[in-house]
Order: structure tokens, then sequence, then C-alpha cells
């Protein structure tokens, strides 16, 4: 159950928070770009060691994870279609970031914006409880992508084929992102 008044207008707060959401989504999408294009291609489907996922398979579990969030919490909208970690290719899997990404910014809007009140509810995933709309909704969103930046980048590295220093410090560079 959501504490949210619908019948209220929303506050000018609100509605910046919104704008706001979805300006910092973008930002965070313009990161996984710049990464894929900075990225040899060579690492895309080399195997780590271990039980380790590909950098491909974690790309393509980002915009999975993604769309899973539309269709849970706002499935008026256009879900995107899945993507097969195993014969997604780099182009693929941009393309399909680029419209996963479109989608959660609407979503992000529709539920923090002056839209509110369509989406009441954040659904991370089938087995979890239910979020209200909120701040914990973006941060929880952020967490999960720039987690698995994070593994990328170090993966690539292990790999051996390090990013250049302009990719890893234009990421920290979001007043340039935004």
């Amino acid at each position: 159950m959501s504490t949210r008044q619908h019948n209220a207008r929303p506050s000018k707060v609100q509605t910046q928070f919104g704008e706001t959401a979805v300006r910092i989504f973008a930002a965070n999408e313009r990161m996984n770009q710049m990464l894929l294009e900075h990225l040899d291609p060579a690492a895309w489907r080399a195997k780590p060691q271990g039980k380790v996922r590909t950098i491909a398979a974690i790309f393509t579990h980002v915009h999975n994870v993604r769309a899973k969030w539309v269709r849970l919490t706002a499935p008026h909208l256009k879900v995107p279609r899945q993507l097969n970690r195993v014969h997604a290719t780099l182009e693929e899997v941009r393309a399909g970031l680029a419209e996963s990404a479109a989608r959660c910014e609407e979503m992000l809007g529709e539920a923090l914006g002056e839209d509110g009140g369509r989406i009441e509810e954040f659904r991370r995933d089938g087995w979890a409880r239910p979020w209200p709309v909120g701040v914990e909704m973006l941060c929880y969103m952020l967490a999960h992508e720039a987690h698995h930046r994070g593994q990328v980048c170090m993966l690539a590295h292990q790999l051996g084929f390090p990013l250049p220093n302009e990719l890893t410090s234009g990421m920290w560079s979001w007043e340039k992102l935004l």
C-alpha cells in the first residue's frame, strides 16, 4: 500500500525529483554505453577462469533485469525483449540496453514525477516484497548497475584488456554526463 495521495497535486519537490531521477538514470546508461564503446571486442566473449560470467553475460543480465523491472513494475509500458547471454552480440546488447534504459526512464518518470500515481510499487523481482516508489527504487537500480559495471571493469583488466584512463575517469565526471 502506497502512502502517496493520488488526489493531491504533486509538489514541486516531487516533480523535480522525478525529472532528476530520469536524468540520473540516463547518465547511468551513458556510462554503460561508454564502457561498451571502449571495450576491446575480444573481451566480449573472453572466458574468465572459474565460475565467472563473461562480460557479454554480465551486460545481458543488466538488460534482462531492467526488462523484468519494467514487466513487474510498469507492465503498461512496452517491455523490452530478453536477450540471450550466450548468443547476443555487442551491438545487440548496446541496442537492448538503450531500449531498456528508455523504458526504465519512463518508469521512473511515471513513478517519481509529476505523473506519479500510476505506479505505486517497485517490484524488483517476483520473490521480493514490493517497495513503495521513492528514492529507494532509484538507489537500488543504480546500485545494481554500478555493481555490474565494476565487475566488467575489473574483469576486462584481469583478462588482459585494460580500459583507457579517459573512460575510467570519465565515468566519475557525472557533471559531463547529466
